[in-house]
């Protein structure tokens, strides 16, 4: 028997389970994308993770029936509000957009992910799609950009054997450390590091003409535009020279190159424009529609379908939503408490909601205030399908085993619709074959009904008869806001920043909020703080204690606290990218107090 993994991650790896053996289960060996493998957070941390297993109002526990009124008795209030998290990836998390949409509830719009890369790739390409990993098999050099593929994509590595490897990154990742070139970037300087490689690529014209010519004839204007830049100062800030950028350039002249673009470049205001600089930078060397080349980030998994679930409903910010507008709040497959930014502000917010309800797995700061909560069926326990925002691959997630415990998203919208007395929702089975159905096939694999073997090929936009636009301008004053800086003077009255740039990445051991929590802090060594001492770091949205932990791979004046560690997002800032309707949760400097020792 098979289903597939409905954890939030590029590979969606399909399961092989033989008869009565789960938990015990393999990776399909023969999936192109799966190895034969699986993560050790599906492997293990899933099965240990403690369930959420009886229903509760109130905190006491009930029956099903007796929680299910109860929400339906909240969803008789005047506002109602629908925030979904990313705990199960599966298409099926969308039927009840059906519901909402009958009570006249709300939605969200916008994301915590990656939202503000996808309008920059929008803005330059007209349309996202999804690089086929063949491409990446194909090319001579790839080019990993914020995105630390051994914690995110594990699966992807085989791609990457046998090709020269260059990383972008203000950390050395694992990746980093056994590339051919890291160029340790200064963070939020991706947009500089990408222009600078594009007017360096002009200046030695080892630009692709003939290939811009026709599909972006724009490009003498890019090479204006770059030249704006003042190259001196640029790479000061960055925190490079001109040695470093013609080592990276060494890699990328005349060669099939792929770009492997993670989230964390976009965690800022003005991420759109990074991930536009990127694929100008991509442009100028004529990296899309030809084998071995392309930009890969987080592809637009539903593109090309028609979606069953894809309702009219107003729509608030998922980033800065004001839960306290609303009677009634259905937080499902999340943790808004703790994944959000600014979340002394968020966890105000919910403890104001007459009626919130908790639709999930596992206990966390959310369920802990829900008045109403109700244990759902985990991804082995129900039907769906599994699309993926990293290939084209596209899963039946099949029902592997029986539970008393939860109930899933289909038979929750299904007993809504009950009480309520409406029409129109169609059988489980029928929104399964209304996705599998739009597929196209290879074989028996279903495959994403926008699948390009060589992506823009023809050209951009969604007819494919546009031209590729380069990014044009920037516009930002960040570095120098006083809100996000810090000084002190030394003893010869020169000024020195005190702030420590934030960086968010994933953990290799949980998923956000999921699974394994943390409490450290990770510095540079020489940053002045000793290993296992409590600190307070403090931003202009709060603060919050942390247990320091060294990491000589990043740089001096930065700090990580990876996505999964409690407190984090008490630093965080609640504010939207310019374009894309996205958290910006790494545009934000932080400072560090020292605190007592930790005990041991």
């Amino acid at each position: 028997m098979t289903t597939a993994c409905g954890l939030d991650c590029y590979d969606a790896c399909k399961i092989v389970l033989e008869e009565d053996t789960f938990p015990k289960m393999t990776g399909d060996a023969s999936h192109p994308v799966g190895n034969g493998a699986l993560c050790a957070l599906l492997n293990k941390s899933i099965h240990e993770a403690a369930r959420i297993e009886s229903p509760r109002i109130e905190g006491q526990d009930v029956s099903m029936d007796e929680a299910m009124l109860a929400v339906a008795d909240a969803f008789k209030h005047k506002t109602s509000l629908l925030w979904r998290g990313s705990g199960n990836m599966g298409v099926m998390q969308e039927v009840t957009n059906l519901f909402m949409e009958s009570v006249e509830g709300s939605l969200t719009k916008g994301s915590l992910c990656d939202g503000s890369g996808n309008a920059g790739i929008i803005n330059g390409r007209g349309i996202n799609k999804t690089l086929p990993l063949e491409q990446i098999a194909k090319a001579d050099t790839v080019v990993v950009w914020g995105r630390n593929v051994t914690v995110t994509n594990s699966h992807i590595m085989p791609y990457l054997e046998g090709k020269k490897i260059v990383v972008i990154d203000p950390v050395k990742t694992d990746i980093a450390k056994k590339a051919d070139f890291h160029l340790q970037i200064q963070p939020r300087t991706d947009y500089y590091t990408a222009i600078m490689l594009a007017r360096f690529v002009f200046m030695e014209d080892s630009e692709d003409t003939e290939w811009l010519d026709e599909f972006a004839p724009e490009h003498e204007d890019f090479y204006d535009y770059t030249r704006e830049h003042r190259i001196k100062a640029i790479l000061e800030y960055i925190g490079t020279d001109l040695g470093e950028m013609g080592r990276v350039l060494n890699y990328l002249r005349h060669q099939k190159v792929v770009f492997l673009v993670g989230a964390g470049v976009q965690k800022y205001s003005t991420g759109a424009s990074v991930l536009h600089a990127i694929d100008s930078l991509a442009a100028t060397l004529g990296l899309f529609g030809k084998e071995g080349c392309g930009v890969s980030y987080f592809g637009d998994s539903q593109l090309g379908f028609v979606n069953p679930f894809d309702v009219q409903c107003n729509r608030v910010s998922k980033v800065v939503t004001d839960f306290s507008a609303f009677d009634t709040v259905l937080v499902q497959g999340g943790n808004p408490a703790e994944s959000m930014p600014d979340c002394t502000r968020v966890k105000e917010e919910l403890e104001k909601v007459e009626n919130l309800i908790y639709f999930g797995l596992y206990e966390n700061e959310t369920s802990k205030r829900a008045k109403i909560v109700i244990p759902a069926k985990n991804f082995f326990e129900k039907e769906d399908v599994r699309l993926s925002y990293g290939h084209q691959y596209v899963e039946k997630m099949n029902k592997v085993m029986d539970s008393d415990i939860g109930i899933s998203e289909y038979d929750f919208t299904k007993y809504l619709f009950a009480s309520f007395g409406l029409a129109g929702l169609e059988s489980e089975e029928y929104y399964i074959d209304a996705w599998l159905t739009q597929c196209k096939k290879q074989g028996e694999q279903h495959i994403s009904p926008a699948y390009e073997a060589c992506p823009y090929e023809e050209g951009f936009g969604e007819d494919g008869d546009d031209e590729f636009e380069f990014i044009e301008d920037y516009d930002d004053n960040f570095v120098n806001t006083k809100r996000f800086t810090k000084y002190r003077k030394t003893s010869t009255n020169k000024k020195v920043d005190e702030t420590y740039w934030l960086l968010s990445p994933k953990s290799r051991k949980a998923l956000n909020t999921q699974f394994r929590r943390e409490d450290k802090v990770q510095v540079h060594p020489e940053a002045g703080y000793t290993e296992g001492e409590r600190v307070r770091l403090s931003s202009a949205y709060g603060e919050h204690d942390f247990i320091v932990k060294h990491n000589e791979d990043i740089r001096l004046g930065s700090v990580v606290i990876t996505s999964n560690t409690l407190g984090l997002n008490t630093l965080t800032p609640p504010i939207i990218s310019e374009e894309g309707e996205s958290a910006c949760y790494q545009e934000v400097k932080v400072t560090i107090e020292k605190l007592e020792k930790a005990q041991e």
